[in-house]
């Protein structure tokens, strides 16, 4: 069966929420991404690429999955964006008016070796920057957040959705701090 004609369990079935040690190789695999990103990107298109998400954080665990943040100027390059991605074998997991999703690595018999989530946005719309940023320099708050992370796993192994509706209210308030400039 196609990962398209799955329902939403069965999808968490074969890609339950999962979390391993820290990888040095994330930092790699994120490089050689945005470089093949920058590669089909039509040159015309401006964009910021930049790893974010838990494989970003110094020392803390993480899904094996290498979140990736593509910023540019306009709905229309978005949707370009897009276009070119799908074309080359990524898959347009969600569309709404300002964002779009895109996965690599999800196949029919689970997750491949390699695993990104490419999240397309407008310019400026990344507050998960200040988040990661916060976390490399508070290692403190990192190793609570990490915390939160394992018990979310370990009770909502098969729900993607409530496990990371769970992290909300943590990443909302360290957000926060960051872009206020607190401690």
């Amino acid at each position: 069966m196609k990962l398209e004609e799955m329902c939403l369990e069965e999808l968490w079935r074969l890609f339950p929420v999962f979390l391993v040690p820290h990888k040095e190789e994330w930092s790699l695999w994120y490089e050689e991404e945005k470089k093949e990103l920058l590669n089909l990107i039509p040159d015309n298109i401006p964009v910021i690429i930049t790893h974010i998400g838990s494989t970003a954080v110094k020392d803390i665990a993480a899904k094996d999955i290498v979140d990736i943040l593509i910023e540019t100027d306009s709905i229309y390059n978005m949707d370009n964006i897009c276009d070119v991605l799908v074309q080359s074998g990524r898959l347009c997991m969600s569309k709404t008016e300002n964002r779009i999703s895109l996965n690599k690595g999800y196949t029919e018999k689970g997750f491949a070796q390699r695993v990104f989530h490419y999240h397309l946005r407008l310019k400026g719309d990344n507050d998960e920057i200040y988040f990661r940023d916060y976390l490399n320099n508070h290692p403190e708050t990192a190793r609570e957040y990490e915390k939160l992370k394992i018990e979310l796993w370990h009770r909502y192994e098969h729900d993607r959705d409530t496990y990371t509706n769970g992290k909300t209210d943590f990443i909302k308030t360290y957000t926060d701090k960051a872009k206020r400039g607190c401690r």
